[in-house]
């Protein structure tokens, strides 16, 4: 289960909004270990494009200095999909190659009863995908 602020679940559903019609993308890092995500990164799209998205290879190097420098990793990495589902693509399985981080993707299409948006959290690993359920708290209680 992915568990998240709402400050974080808002912040996320704003910048996918703001970037549409093209994928919004970006990370949420948390201290390594904890699976607590904490810090939202968004990220340029360096595609522009309404069908697919992808980051800067300049600044996802930046951020993965920047978060092992913080002793941090990335929990979520988020992107919007604007005209189908919150499902994972075939390129977005390609792309995914961080087995411990949960893969959030909001729709900001009102493709089916689900609503006018979906906010939907994966795992995948090896190329397979399970969705989890998504938990919005207020706040993370305090660390033990």
């Amino acid at each position: 289960m992915l568990t998240i602020t709402q400050e974080l679940f808002d912040r996320i559903v704003a910048h996918s909004r703001a970037d549409h019609p093209d994928e919004a993308c970006g990370v949420v890092a948390g201290p390594a270990g904890t699976g607590r995500a904490e810090r939202f990164i968004p990220m340029l799209n360096a595609a522009r494009s309404p069908t697919f998205y992808e980051f800067d290879s300049a600044d996802l190097l930046k951020l993965y200095r920047d978060m092992d420098d913080r002793d941090e990793e990335p929990v979520i990495i988020y992107h919007s999909h604007t005209a189908t589902e919150a499902y994972p693509s075939r390129t977005d399985v390609t792309y995914a190659n961080e087995p411990g981080a949960h893969y959030v993707l909001f729709s900001t299409a009102d493709v089916d009863a689900a609503g006018p948006f979906q906010f939907r959290s994966y795992r995948i690993v090896d190329g397979e995908i399970t969705e989890e359920d998504v938990e919005v708290v207020e706040a993370y209680p305090p660390a033990a």
